[in-house]
């Protein structure tokens, strides 16, 4: 509550009728008025308030969409060197047989795994990148801890999330609220999920974060009937003239009131039936999810799903089993995705991104399974990208303690997200410079 000023000049205060007017404005909601009041709401009614969701040159109709492969994803079944006999003697049972390798080209000696179909599709249409070998130094195998550095971009793995400062430092524009007060937060990603992800959170711009569209409505009622009355009355005393607007009663009213207002609105954009029939998986819920917000114009460039289930120590399988159920809902819902975004005409607006904390090691281990590794493939999908295989496979044989050895850095793919595609400076974002990875083919 401590950035907020009731004594006189109210940062972050907003009508009705400015959520009428500027379009899907995102709050969370709760069964009491004080948690109506979250910096994630405000971050994004800053920019919605005033049109302004971005600096001069800025490009407001490029979105990314990153999905999350949680608990390190065995890039060596994801993407298989079938060409390798070294693959095959280290993987007796897990191994794909190359019969059944979904062939990147006639004379390529690498595929994608046989449940990857919507990827291969994908890749065929010329919509997909494959990037090989990415890592970074010192590779670090703990899964909270790799996951943070892929998170801050910093192998530290410490500070605020890339894409959190992306939104602070090329998405606030110098927006003001309706009071004339400078607009202290900038317009924030969406995360599908429990939580929002480090890598959304900014020194300013926080994201927004839910599992669904229901939990994005004032539950007072479904409570206790009891509840539901004092909560309109709030809302009708937020829109009566005798309540000052600067006073901190004004702006829980009006705040509780908006909140409702704006939960109503992502409901009724996700409520919208898909143009194209999704599987039945979480990650396709996550994406259809996306997909129908960017259908009715929510005003973000940066969405964030997340598939997990991927620490395959025991049970792996190799063709069939749990990894390859996952390889399926991956490629599956990515195949849906954009063929809904393409019925609705803005797959071109639209850049995918796959990743995972980290790969496995190239050798099976004892229990049918593999243990954490160090690099691992990437994907980028969308008409806009570089189609094709980028990078190079590290060596199966030459390797750190038996792990490959990382060909890419990994912030060289985001600088070529953050430069190329959404106009950003890549060396502010990142905090650093890094070779940017060519990513963008056709635009």
């Amino acid at each position: 509550m401590d950035q907020f000023n009731f004594s006189g000049n109210v940062p972050m205060a907003y009508t009705r009728r400015s959520f009428l007017g500027h379009g899907l404005i995102l709050a969370s909601a709760a069964a009491t008025v004080p948690a109506f009041i979250s910096r994630s709401a405000l971050g994004m009614n800053a920019a919605a308030a005033t049109g302004v969701t971005s600096l001069s040159g800025v490009p407001q109709d490029r979105v990314l969409v990153v999905v999350q492969l949680a608990g390190g994803n065995d890039g060596l079944n994801t993407v298989v060197p079938f060409g390798d006999g070294a693959y095959y003697r280290a993987r007796p049972s897990l191994a794909i047989p190359a019969k059944s390798v979904l062939k990147l080209g006639k004379n390529a000696d690498f595929g994608l795994h046989p449940q990857l179909s919507g990827l291969n599709d994908l890749y065929d249409q010329g919509q997909l990148s494959v990037i090989l070998g990415v890592g970074y130094p010192n590779p670090n195998r703990s899964h909270f801890k790799s996951m943070d550095i892929w998170h801050t971009a910093d192998t530290t793995g410490t500070g605020t999330g890339w894409l959190g400062r992306y939104f602070d430092n090329d998405c606030g524009g110098k927006p003001t609220d309706l009071l004339g007060a400078p607009a202290q937060a900038p317009m924030g990603g969406i995360s599908i999920g429990r939580e929002a992800p480090l890598a959304l959170k900014g020194a300013k711009a926080q994201p927004i974060g839910f599992e669904s569209a229901e939990l994005f409505q004032w539950l007072g009622k479904g409570v206790d009937d009891k509840l539901a009355n004092p909560y309109d009355q709030v809302n009708r005393r937020g829109t009566s003239p005798g309540v000052d607007p600067t006073s901190s009663a004004g702006f829980l009213m009006r705040t509780a009131l908006d909140a409702q207002i704006s939960s109503d609105q992502i409901r009724k954009a996700v409520s919208q039936k898909p143009l194209v029939a999704y599987p039945g998986n979480e990650l396709a819920r996550q994406l259809a999810m996306v997909s129908s917000m960017i259908r009715a114009g929510v005003p973000t460039r940066v969405y964030y799903v997340t598939l997990g289930g991927f620490d395959t120590h025991a049970g792996q399988g190799g063709e069939n089993g749990r990894h390859a159920q996952l390889m399926q809902q991956l490629g599956s819902s990515l195949k849906a995705f954009y063929a809904d975004l393409k019925a609705q005409g803005n797959d071109t607006r639209v850049l995918t991104m796959s990743f995972s904390e980290f790969g496995r090691r190239v050798s099976q281990n004892a229990s049918g399974g593999t243990d954490h590794g160090t690099a691992a493939p990437m994907f980028l999908a969308g008409p806009m990208v570089r189609p094709g295989i980028i990078g190079d496979q590290p060596s199966l044989t030459d390797l750190d303690a038996g792990d490959l050895k990382y060909k890419l850095d990994f912030r060289g793919i985001y600088a070529g997200v953050l430069g190329q595609w959404l106009k950003a400076d890549a060396s502010k974002v990142l905090e650093g410079s890094y070779r940017a990875v060519d990513i963008i083919g056709k635009t």
